[in-house]
């Protein structure tokens, strides 16, 4: 009998589109002479269907969920994921599901799969949340386990422990919501704050978001730019009646596209004036109407957005990534790393993966000892975090041969063109074997 793989993918993070390409990935490299691979797709409220595989080839999870019939009419034809459809009670949200597949109640998964291969990213995948679920069910599951996801997840609680085993980071400072928003902490003061003890250029990015997914790079001294930067990140966002007074009307459509995005933008929901705003379109009927009689300048929050950010040291040199795996005797193993060449400063969601936009060059172009001395870091580093089964270790390599990590991640993309099989190549191994 074959062993049931649950590929658990998509989500409710910003990173779900990657995610539900990677499980396409796991789907369709598992050897199926030993696998017998389930798509288990996880919607943005977290219920999972057993999904029928056409659906699995589609190009992104809105080319097929929600499904047409359930969409209205976009005059600006904007796309909509589930979320952006309103309040849906239990029953509307397996209304739209049920054209997909068999939903599965998390109580049913000891029923349907043996293990789970995770493909989620971002909260809910990443975080500890689902592999909690998966303990209490008595479900093995790949990577790490509950403590250290959560230690995965969050970037800060990341730079505390390797801080405590002396590894060296980059300097850095951060902040948490309450402080930029309701204390109302100087942002001048805080930005001089940042220039005296970080230095420019510096980099501003959330704590919890995966893709550099809100990053931002600051590199002359400029306040503006650094408040848009700081609000970038904790995924809030302001228009004035000024600015959208200046543009055409094909302008503000586009600008409202690019603010609802949830990996460039603030994403949708989103909080205005204490009341939840839902979709693109509503979102631009409520700016229209607002400023043609109002001036006061309008604040918007995403539901899920950021409550602490990080200002850090920006770094250059080599940047690289290295994939760490446990062997069968649960010691790890340093993959080759990979070199990352970037086409500008900042290797961004575009980047990672657009084609074209980076080079990815393995194993990085460097004498055996610095290989060898990348590699033990890793090792000790996924040790140091208690990490399991694989990891994603990044880090820069800096004209004077110091070696920094930094974002040591418990789940790796696993796109074809991923770092996890770049390096397996390396070793001889194709994506099936690797997998």
């Amino acid at each position: 009998m074959k062993l049931r793989v649950g590929i658990l993918f998509g989500g409710s993070s910003r990173e779900r589109e990657i995610s539900f390409a990677g499980g396409r990935t796991v789907y369709d490299n598992l050897n199926k002479a030993l696998f017998e691979p389930v798509p288990l797709f996880v919607d943005s409220f977290g219920n999972i269907t057993l999904l029928d595989w056409q659906y699995i080839y589609k190009g992104s999870i809105r080319d097929f969920y929600p499904a047409a019939g359930h969409l209205p009419v976009s005059e600006n034809e904007y796309q909509y994921y589930a979320e952006n459809l309103g309040a849906l009670t239990k029953q509307q949200q397996y209304d739209l599901l049920k054209p997909l597949g068999k939903i599965v109640e998390f109580s049913e998964l000891p029923a349907v799969i043996d293990f789970a291969f995770l493909c989620l990213h971002g909260s809910d995948g990443e975080d500890g949340r689902i592999q909690g679920l998966l303990e209490f069910l008595r479900i093995p599951y790949s990577g790490s386990g509950i403590m250290s996801s959560a230690i995965g997840m969050n970037k800060e609680v990341q730079k505390r422990f390797m801080k405590n085993v002396e590894f060296k980071l980059p300097q850095y400072l951060s902040i948490d919501r309450r402080f930029w928003f309701k204390e109302r902490i100087n942002p001048l003061d805080f930005f001089n704050l940042c220039v005296s003890s970080v230095e420019i250029p510096f980099v501003v990015k959330s704590v919890n978001q995966g893709s550099s997914i809100g990053v931002s790079v600051i590199n002359n001294i400029d306040l503006d730019a650094f408040k848009q930067a700081v609000d970038k990140s904790f995924f809030v966002h302001e228009i004035t009646a000024v600015f959208w007074n200046s543009i055409s009307k094909p302008e503000q459509v586009e600008y409202i596209r690019k603010v609802s995005d949830i990996r460039d933008g603030i994403g949708m929901p989103l909080l205005w004036n204490d009341a939840i705003v839902y979709n693109p379109d509503e979102l631009l009927k409520q700016i229209t109407a607002h400023f043609a009689t109002c001036d006061a300048a309008i604040f918007m929050e995403a539901l899920d957005g950021e409550n602490e950010i990080l200002i850090e040291e920006f770094l250059s040199g080599k940047e690289f990534s290295c994939i760490v795996i446990e062997d069968q005797d649960g010691i790890p193993l340093a993959l080759p790393p990979t070199e990352i060449r970037k086409g500008k400063e900042l290797f961004d969601y575009r980047s990672k993966y657009l084609p074209g936009l980076s080079r990815k060059i393995t194993p990085i172009d460097l004498p055996p000892e610095q290989l060898n001395e990348i590699t033990d870091l890793c090792e000790t580093l996924f040790n140091e975090l208690y990490f399991n089964v694989y990891a994603r270790i990044d880090g820069f390599i800096t004209d004077n041969g110091e070696i920094l990590l930094n974002d040591p991640n418990t789940t790796s993309g696993m796109l074809p063109s991923s770092f996890f099989f770049h390096q397996a190549a390396e070793i001889g191994l194709n994506p099936s074997q690797f997998l």
